[in-house]
């Protein structure tokens, strides 16, 4: 993948953001079922969104760049949702990858398909030794998609994530290079 350009698979394309892309993002990011185990906070209109996405648009001009944005579609230019990836410590080649999909796409795959995609793209355009992830323990679904991704279960932090529910414990995942290289996910 060019580090400018969008990626494809049979089913999804993860792309750069544009302005156009607004009300969708905005709709995403405001959703109180997309944001049960989010421990961020919701921008509280559009304009908000808006400086969120003028900074995701940006990221391709920071020297070095660090973060990678992208939006999820399908094969339809169906907006499906958000997927990031930071380098966090670059003398290590260590990246953490966050997701966030609409909720009318959840259990059809398509999360697993962008996670494998940006881990690829990580791994064979970054040059990065780890990616890591993490996710609440009560979201199950998560789990199963940076399991099916081929990212292994490395730490259970106690109350590391402020919820609106309260603090919850984390699920911390990893993959290497080597196990990307050794299955080719």
């Amino acid at each position: 993948m060019n580090i400018n350009n969008s990626q494809e698979t049979n089913r999804i394309r993860l792309r750069s953001f544009q302005d156009t892309d607004l009300v969708p993002v905005h709709a995403l990011l405001v959703d109180p079922e997309s944001s049960v185990y989010n421990p961020g906070i919701a921008p509280d209109n559009e304009y908000a969104t808006s400086i969120v996405l003028t900074n995701w648009i940006n990221e391709k001009e920071a020297e070095p760049r660090i973060r990678y944005t992208f939006l999820i579609e399908n094969n339809n230019q169906q907006f499906i949702g958000i997927i990031s990836i930071g380098i966090i410590k670059t003398h290590y080649k260590n990246a953490e990858i966050w997701y966030k999909i609409c909720p009318e796409f959840w259990g059809k795959g398509y999360a697993t398909e962008a996670v494998k995609t940006i881990i690829k793209f990580g791994f064979e355009s970054l040059l990065l030794h780890r990616i890591e992830a993490g996710c609440a323990v009560g979201n199950v679904a998560s789990c199963k998609v940076l399991e099916k991704a081929g990212m292994y279960r490395e730490a259970h932090t106690r109350k590391l994530l402020p919820l609106k529910s309260g603090w919850s414990d984390n699920y911390g995942y990893a993959i290497l290079e080597e196990d990307f290289l050794k299955y080719k996910l």
